[in-house]
């Protein structure tokens, strides 16, 4: 017996030190793939018949910090895709001094027309969270640091870029001799959004829908649906940040479905009259983490081009 347990103590200290060292790995791959930008492209068909594509790029979740400088020069030559519009779906600042090196890094993309909204991290500096809190549906709890100021952020984007801030603004865009109907709401999850302020069907004579969410929870993604929004865009969700081999997305941290934690689905909402309407729902992984959870897994930071084509 004795001779059996001084032979499993050296086994168990293999097994041990074989997992301090597999973990030690995924860490460090989890800090690489945080970094490793990465552009996906989709079609979306929406547009009328025999309408030209429209190129749109979509960013979310920038969660930029000072001195983030490979993050910023990738932003910066993603002007190369000459993009007809540019939309940005929140939580681009995660520090009192990240304001003015994002709107730098964005300068070589003021050439294109743009649309933005906040999200929720966009109003108070993150601050240290049990990793817990993320598996609950609604977790509760202050978890707020010193305020952000993103009015100021907003305007100064606004003047620096000529981008519109859709945050409770419906309003049609010509966008290279294309009609948009676009509305946006502040962030859903911290309840700030109105969608009654942009609610209605769309305005007549337009090529395409779109509305702007940050986070996508069910109850805006319906009222959108409902109105007649064809394309939603959000973010919020990381893409997950860890997705698991055959399993993909284990959180959203909002009430989407893990399966939809990313890309392009179909989303259906039921009308008062017992109808089915369905739309597009493009939910961005992001460029960004939380300061205190800066790994990625399996769920490269992105930005997308979506180019939006006839329909059918």
């Amino acid at each position: 017996m004795r001779g059996e347990t001084r032979t499993a103590w050296p086994a168990a200290r293999r097994a041990a030190a074989g997992l301090a060292v597999l973990g030690a790995a995924t860490v460090g791959y989890g800090v690489y793939e945080r970094d490793a930008y990465t552009l996906t492209r989709r079609e979306v068909p929406v547009l009328p018949p025999g309408a030209a594509p429209l190129r749109l790029l979509h960013l979310s979740d920038l969660h930029v910090t000072p001195g983030q400088h490979r993050k910023f020069a990738w932003l910066g030559e993603l002007s190369r895709l000459v993009p007809d519009l540019v939309a940005m779906t929140g939580d681009v600042l995660s520090h009192q001094d990240s304001a003015e090196p994002l709107r730098r890094a964005l300068a070589p993309l003021y050439s294109f027309p743009g649309v933005f909204i906040p999200g929720n991290n966009d109003y108070y500096v993150p601050k240290p969270r049990s990793p817990h809190h993320y598996f609950q549906r609604h977790p509760g709890g202050p978890h707020k640091g010193p305020e952000l100021d993103w009015d100021g952020f907003a305007k100064d984007l606004v003047a620096d870029s000529g981008w519109r801030d859709m945050t409770h603004v419906h309003d049609v865009l010509t966008i290279g001799g294309r009609r948009l109907d676009v509305r946006g709401v502040d962030d859903a999850r911290s309840r700030r959004d109105r969608v009654p302020l942009v609610a209605g069907p769309p305005e007549p004579e337009v090529d395409v829908v779109l509305g702007l969410s940050h986070t996508p929870e069910p109850r805006v993604l319906d009222a959108f649906t409902a109105d007649g929004v064809q394309l939603t865009l959000a973010g919020h969700t990381h893409g997950g940040q860890i997705r698991l081999p055959f399993v993909g997305a284990l959180v959203t941290n909002c009430g989407l479905d893990p399966r939809r934690a990313r890309g392009l689905s179909r989303w259906t909402a039921a009308t008062p009259d017992g109808a089915e309407l369905t739309s597009w729902l493009h939910v961005s992984a992001g460029l960004g983490t939380s300061p205190y959870a800066p790994i990625r897994l399996g769920c490269r930071p992105e930005a997308t081009l979506l180019t939006l084509v006839p329909a059918g």
